[in-house]
């Protein structure tokens, strides 16, 4: 009889929470100058953008489709953060920044209720809708602790399309190209959001949910990650021929858009303004004057997919240290990355030095992998 001997276990590495006490000071009183300028003594957060915002990273949810299963009120004595009795312990050990008080409510009980009475005060807390543009507002600059996290993120998700697409062929399908995506977004700690892929029969779609179609000569792939709250997006495409002459064209045009759209995101531009200038941009480089309408145009990033997604009604300023995903698209092209306005310019989060770029208006941007 053969003696084996046992692997070795594996070593467990605790998660803890991601948060910085430094970004979470800041965090903190810029939600107290909410309510100064409120005339309130607290504020009740709901939302997952809201709350992994605060929270700097702290998981709080369970089906990535469904609501928060926390809630958190921030009065002027602390930061109250409630959960159902099912849940407290994993947040305990693994998400709870310090200096929040944890309280619990049965499973089956009412959170938001429990959470807008966790505080000293009288009054009731204000609903985070009322507040809406003033939290956006308050989580746009991104903090050191946080805009590293997000580099970090950007760059592994650019290495997995590299990875993934790279060894694509023709007859590789559109789902297992997604499913690819996802083990890799999973295995790095990460939920995917968003995962998307077209082969050449159905590159008429704009947000194609992939099918058991094969690739063909030419297919698209977008992932959205989140890991700590914060969401990389990217675009990526890849080709079995030379392309044609029109596709060709088309991918330097709708470069050329973004390029533009680069050049107005400067601190202090209006989202509005912004917008107006990827109108005209469509036109400038050849496109139809409805393209902008055919799909969203992409906006401020970081702890939403888009915070919020640009239209002419969004009067947000343009501030140093944050993040965007613009994403114009027209027939048969896209061209999409996860980028922060830095004191040097634009930088570009979602980047893999393996995928082949050219330079377009100073900046190197990706170009369709040709296998």
């Amino acid at each position: 009889m053969t003696q084996t001997t046992a692997a070795p276990d594996r070593q467990v590495q605790a998660r803890r929470a991601p948060a910085s006490p430094a970004d979470r000071a800041v965090k903190r009183q810029r939600v107290l100058d909410i309510l100064d300028a409120a005339g309130r003594d607290s504020v009740l957060l709901t939302t997952h953008t809201a709350l992994t915002w605060y929270l700097d990273g702290s998981r709080v949810h369970i089906s990535v489709a469904g609501d928060p299963i926390a809630a958190l009120l921030v009065d002027r004595d602390g930061d109250h953060l409630v959960t159902f009795n099912n849940e407290a312990g994993r947040i305990a050990a693994e998400e709870l920044p310090p200096g929040v008080n944890l309280r619990t409510v049965p499973w089956y009980g009412n959170l938001h209720q429990a959470a807008a009475a966790a505080g000293s005060s009288s009054r009731p807390p204000l609903a985070e809708a009322d507040v809406t543009v003033e939290l956006r507002a308050a989580r746009q600059q991104l903090l050191p602790a946080e805009s590293a996290r997000y580099a970090r993120l950007g760059a592994e998700v650019a290495v997995m399309m590299t990875d993934v697409l790279s060894t694509a062929r023709p007859d590789t399908t559109e789902f297992e190209v997604a499913s690819a995506l996802a083990s890799r977004v999973v295995a790095a700690g990460a939920e995917p959001l968003v995962l998307l892929c077209n082969g050449s029969s159905r590159s008429g779609f704009r947000h194609p949910l992939a099918t058991h179609s094969p690739l063909g000569r030419r297919a698209m792939a977008v992932v959205c990650a989140r890991r700590d709250g914060l969401v990389a997006n990217i675009t990526r495409w890849v080709r079995f021929d030379a392309g044609t002459a029109e596709e060709l064209d088309a991918e330097a045009r709708i470069a050329a858009v973004e390029a533009d759209i680069f050049d107005a995101t400067v601190p202090g531009a209006r989202l509005d303004g912004i917008f107006a200038e990827i109108k005209a941009a469509y036109l400038r480089h050849g496109f139809g004057a409805d393209q902008w309408e055919q799909h969203h145009q992409g906006g401020p990033a970081g702890y939403a997919g888009r915070d919020p997604r640009v239209t002419s009604a969004v009067t947000d300023l343009v501030v140093p240290g944050q993040t965007f995903t613009w994403n114009p698209s027209g027939p048969g092209v896209k061209i999409e990355d996860t980028v922060q306005l830095t004191d040097s310019g634009l930088r570009v989060l979602t980047v893999d030095p393996r995928w082949p770029t050219t330079a377009v208006n100073g900046l190197q941007r990706p170009v369709t992998l040709q296998l």
